[in-house]
């Protein structure tokens, strides 16, 4: 298609250009801008109607005026090159290098604007990804090619999380190669300087790919940066068969930057001031992930987003909710009594965990004794608050087992450092440590082999049997 040049800008506002008298202008096209000195910014189209076309521009429309700015429409949508080269390379918000390593050598170009998953084509999701953070591992198993967010909020250590997470996540068993897609929209220099000195620091930057938008960078270039990182990952898992996961951080930022364009485009706001459309705009993300039938790689995706006001019923995590399949969520609660990872178990849910535990996976007593410590710990927490109004004293010796299991629960089994990469076998074999707390009686949920095979004292008894019989 041949390239169109325009001088008949009739509006700037906001991020957005109004250019008048066109045609054959097609949705997502990509434009160049030029100023009246010279300088060349890239827009893309958002809005195509009757002679005029809605132009986004993603360095920003500062200094651009009506007379001198030029619009050239170059007849194609927005790609970003791709190649197995990208991993280990750091990138900003829009694709280009910002690692001062220069260009890559692209082996194909690919357009942004991907597709959500054929539900047909879809496989389900099976595989356990090890974390190594016993609170996701054990509790809310992340399962290869599902969409599992993490709910935090302003301050609490959600960068940690994520580091962590990049850099430690694995398939169990598999000689296929994994790679991470890591995403961050409109956080500081700070946050960023943070990211890849840990990603360096632990030898995990060879098998990831960043995309970091700093939130002094253009807002309007945070809405492209989620799609930039999950066309690589397509390509990744797709093209070169790798297990890709994608972290994308903060999707809060993401959305207010949709909420800005919605507000200059003048449309009718939605909850909370958010475009109408937010839920689709959403999804049309987070179904970009998955397994594909017949095909050896996949997509996870952990989404990560605060929640402003702390309030999970707002807009972004309440849609979120629907959309995914799950949810982790960090509370200040834990964060102020020097908990790390601050996750909260009960509010948390992992739909597709089920499918990625148990025998031959994991362990075959999983699902059991993580519905016994998640029962024990619900107790335990409803114990506090009774705790607080009739005191300790009046429980029983069986609550006071409650309460001391809620309590080491939260130091030990939760609380971990930042570089402690635990197997899912030492969490499970810790599980059952805190387990052995409450008296056996109340290991109600747990079926009785499992209670002889996996509790500690049967544990020891059968280490000492077997020392015992050691040939001299």
């Amino acid at each position: 298609m041949a390239i169109k040049e325009y001088k008949s800008i009739v509006e700037v506002a906001g991020p957005l250009m109004i250019v008048d008298n066109v045609s054959d202008v097609m949705y997502g096209e990509v434009v160049e801008i030029e100023t009246a000195i010279g300088e060349l910014r890239t827009g893309q189209v958002l809005d195509a109607m009757e002679g005029k076309a809605v132009v986004q521009v993603f360095e920003g429309t500062s200094g651009l005026d009506t007379k001198n700015t030029k619009a050239r429409f170059l007849g194609e949508t927005m790609k970003i090159p791709v190649s197995v080269s990208m991993l280990g390379r750091i990138f900003d918000g829009a694709g280009r290098p910002r690692d001062g390593k220069g260009e890559i050598l692209p082996e194909d170009r690919r357009d942004i604007n991907g597709y959500p998953m054929n539900p047909t084509a879809r496989e389900f999701p099976r595989e356990f990804i090890q974390t190594g953070i016993s609170a996701i591992d054990e509790m809310n198993t992340l399962v290869r090619g599902q969409k599992l967010p993490i709910f935090s909020a302003s301050g609490l250590p959600h960068n940690e999380l994520a580091a962590q997470i990049a850099r430690q996540a694995k398939v169990l068993g598999k000689e296929e190669e994994f790679a991470v897609v890591f995403a961050a929209m409109g956080i500081t220099a700070g946050e960023a300087a943070f990211f890849r000195r840990d990603f360096e620091r632990t030898g995990a930057l060879e098998r990831i790919v960043s995309f970091i938008n700093l939130a002094d960078d253009p807002t309007i270039e945070r809405i492209i940066t989620p799609r930039i990182a999950l066309t690589t990952a397509e390509f990744l898992a797709f093209d070169k068969e790798m297990n890709v996961l994608v972290i994308l951080t903060d999707l809060t930022n993401y959305c207010e930057a949709l909420r800005e364009i919605s507000s200059a485009r003048e449309e009718v706001p939605g909850r909370r001031g958010y475009p109408g459309y937010l839920y689709t705009d959403l999804a049309m993300s987070y179904e970009r992930a998955g397994r594909i039938r017949g095909k050896k790689g996949g997509i996870t995706q952990i989404p990560i987003l605060t929640m402003p006001g702390d309030d999970i019923t707002h807009p972004i995590p309440d849609l979120t909710g629907y959309i995914t399949e799950g949810q982790i969520v960090l509370t200040r609660q834990l964060h102020r009594k020097g908990i790390y990872p601050p996750i909260d178990v009960l509010p948390c849910l992992s739909r597709l965990m089920n499918q990625g535990i148990g025998k031959g996976r994991t362990r075959e007593d999983h699902r059991d004794a993580a519905n016994q410590i998640y029962a024990a710990y619900a107790e335990g927490r409803d114990l506090r608050d009774l705790v607080a109004v009739v005191g300790e004293e009046a429980l029983t010796e069986r609550d006071q087992k409650f309460l001391e299991f809620a309590e080491r629960f939260e130091s030990e089994f939760i609380n971990q450092d930042l570089d402690d990469d635990r197997s899912i076998q030492d969490t499970l074999d810790l599980g059952w440590d805190l387990l052995s707390v409450l008296p056996e009686r109340e290991l109600k949920r747990i079926r009785p082999e499992f209670v002889e095979k996996y509790h500690p004292k049967n544990r020891k008894s059968k280490l000492n049997s077997n020392a015992l019989n050691l040939p001299l």
